[in-house]
């Protein structure tokens, strides 16, 4: 049963890395582009960030 909870939990880790390497290569590709991305916060509230300030906050 604990193999099984830490294969779990190593995979939702794995899961975590690709969506974060994903959405930081979205950000360098829009910020190079002068773009905008629409992103949402906890509560619900959805807004457009430039990708510029957003790329900062991956570093």
């Amino acid at each position: 049963m604990e193999n099984k909870k830490k294969n779990i939990d190593e995979l939702s880790e794995k899961v975590l890395q690709g969506i974060t390497k994903a959405l930081k290569k979205l950000a360098e590709t829009s910020a190079a582009n002068n773009k905008e991305l629409v992103v949402g916060d906890k509560y619900g509230n959805v807004k457009r960030v430039p990708a510029k300030e957003l790329l900062h906050k991956f570093k």
